[in-house]
């Protein structure tokens, strides 16, 4: 199993850096243009979470983000050092009363472009999973 870790203080314009992350790993794991562009938006997306949502934006929090493989899959796993969230507790961007809002529908992207998604320690790390094949 390969993996490679990154971290990074919590302030949105580090986003360049997360995306310099995925167009390494893009040659390094041999990730083909098909899942490409759902892996960019689906971590960009976390990590943007993450320091906004999670972080609360402070700078002396960090963001960790580290990418392993197993087998044809490809996990990664965004961490935050914030307080987490209640998963049920977030609204349904798709509602009728939601559709205007500018914003809230970063989870709902995640789970969409993501083979797989899980929520673990409380909302404060979350694993996105791509299948290679």
């Amino acid at each position: 199993m390969k993996s490679i870790k990154i971290s990074i203080p919590s302030l949105i314009e580090n986003i360049k850096i997360i995306e310099s992350f995925i167009d390494n790993a893009k040659d390094n794991f041999e990730i083909n243009d098909d899942i490409y562009g759902n892996i960019m938006i689906s971590v960009t997306e976390c990590i943007s979470n993450a320091i906004i949502h999670g972080n609360q934006n402070d700078k002396n929090k960090l963001v960790h983000l580290e990418l392993n493989t197993e087998g044809d899959q490809l996990n990664f796993i965004i961490e935050d050092e914030g307080q987490g969230f209640d998963l049920e507790e977030l609204e349904d961007p798709t509602a009728p009363e939601n559709i205007q809002k500018p914003g809230g529908r970063g989870i709902f992207l995640i789970r969409h472009l993501s083979d797989d998604v899980k929520f673990e320690e409380g909302g404060k790390k979350t694993i996105l999973s791509f299948y290679l094949d």
